[in-house]
């Protein structure tokens, strides 16, 4: 039966309901055939009323049944870069990252020959404060935290150009406290520079120096007697393996006759350096070169000079160890190289400069173990040709040291380390001097 028919049926059985009761009493005398008439409406209804309720079910039936399962939804790509800066004078897309590490040194020194000078001498090794002469032999330890340092950088790009800067500190600054208390210490300046494109602007390593060639060391340095190390303002352009440079000049010198050292910041002309390196999967060459003006002016006295000096270095990789070398030769390298262990240049009896030559080098192997064990062997060297009619006897004439440290991570980022140094330091007078240290670290970098 469709709906329409049932809802008839139902309005015709409920009337016929209502009418019987006034006819049974009317009409007694037909009494059964009504009752039985009643009784088989009654059956239509409930029959009508059962089909009605399992219709309105069906729907419910349907819908309990399980959905189709929906697509899954598409793999999320990487987030888009903001479309407005991180801080408000950033160029929009900006990246930004902070880097360094923290890191404990404790130092062991025995002179044989006198006690060494407070300073840098006793927080890493530093050729000329090597104590020389015949004082008596001095034990020391010594423990800091000041070559902890942080470098915070940027990256961006705008409309095709590449945009960046960096700016680095470690704890090598003034004193601000005591080893008796709070053993703190300043800020210093190590790198402050921007990039754009092929072009650097601010303070970072000299490009005369090959940075990879600094071994790895539990000393700050490790190869110093055979290493340029200098960080100063300059303007540089690299592109390729080539890279020129305008560099701030600084000019060291012995008075006539030796004495306390001059620092002659009088110069007109920059340094200029240029490097050519070599790369590939076995390692890399360099090939460096320096020309400076070197110039004094004291009072009614001045003069200038011109020095050239060159450097020739590489890193060849043999397996998985490697190994480092620098060779430096030329006049005025004092300045860069050995942490000034010699000066650029000296006064003579007329007042005019002359240029100190010198040579330099070292060399060092590093041989990896596992990647948990590493050890690196070092040795450096360097000698300067001081006039001593004119410097006298006094100055530094050449320094020597080597080392041999082992390196063990226990996770990756973590170093432990144990080095033993030897060093020696000789005047132009033949007084000389020894140092051994033994030094741990513990070094996390992030």
């Amino acid at each position: 039966m469709n709906s329409k028919t049932q809802r008839v049926a139902i309005t015709l059985a409920a009337a016929a309901a209502l009418a019987l009761p006034g006819a049974v009493l009317a009409q007694t005398d037909k009494e059964r055939e009504l009752e039985a008439r009643v009784s088989e409406l009654e059956k239509i209804v409930q029959q009508l009323l059962s089909e009605r309720q399992a219709a309105g079910a069906a729907p419910a039936a349907v819908a309990a049944a399980p959905a189709a399962p929906s697509p899954a939804p598409a793999k999320a790509g990487p987030p888009p870069i903001q479309e407005t800066s991180i801080v408000p004078n950033a160029l929009a897309g900006t990246k930004f990252f902070i880097t360094g590490y923290g890191k404990l040194d404790v130092l062991y020194t025995d002179t044989q020959d006198g006690r060494m000078p407070a300073g840098a001498g006793r927080d890493f090794y530093l050729p000329s404060a090597t104590p020389v002469g015949n004082g008596p032999s001095y034990q020391e330890l010594q423990a800091h935290i000041k070559q902890t340092r942080v470098m915070f950088g940027t990256d961006s790009s705008y409309d095709g150009h590449k945009l960046g800067a960096r700016l680095e500190f470690d704890l090598y600054g003034t004193s601000l406290g005591n080893e008796r208390i709070t053993n703190t210490y300043g800020l210093q300046v190590r790198h402050a520079f921007i990039t754009y494109d092929k072009w650097l602007f601010g303070q970072t390593w000299s490009n005369f120096q090959d940075v990879t060639t600094l071994p790895e060391s539990v000393d700050f340095i490790g190869n110093t007697d055979g290493q340029i190390f200098v960080r100063q303002p300059q303007l540089r352009y690299a592109t390729g393996g080539l890279s020129l440079s305008l560099e701030n000049p600084e000019t060291t010198i012995v008075p006539f006759g030796g004495g306390i050292q001059l620092v002659s910041d009088e110069n007109r002309a920059p340094d200029m350096t240029a490097a050519y390196q070599w790369q590939g999967s076995w390692g890399h060459l360099r090939m460096a070169a320096l020309a400076r003006e070197l110039r004094y002016d004291i009072g009614t006295t001045s003069d200038e000079s011109f020095a050239l000096a060159a450097q020739l270095s590489g890193k060849f990789m043999i397996g998985r160890d490697d190994v480092r070398f620098t060779l430096i030769g030329g006049d005025a390298i004092g300045r860069y190289t050995a942490l000034n262990f010699a000066n650029d240049a000296v006064i003579d009896a007329g007042g005019n400069l002359e240029a100190i030559s010198g040579i330099a080098g070292s060399i060092a192997w590093r041989h990896v173990f596992t990647p948990q064990w590493r050890t690196n062997l070092m040795v450096a060297y360097g000698e300067y040709d001081n006039d001593v009619s004119l410097t006298g006897g006094s100055v530094n004439r050449s320094s020597v040291s080597w080392a041999a440290n082992a390196f063990y991570s226990p996770v990756p980022k973590l170093d432990l380390g144990l080095e033993f140094r030897y060093a020696k330091r000789e005047l132009e007078d033949g007084t000389d001097g020894s140092m051994s240290r033994l030094q741990a670290t513990a070094k996390y970098a992030f």
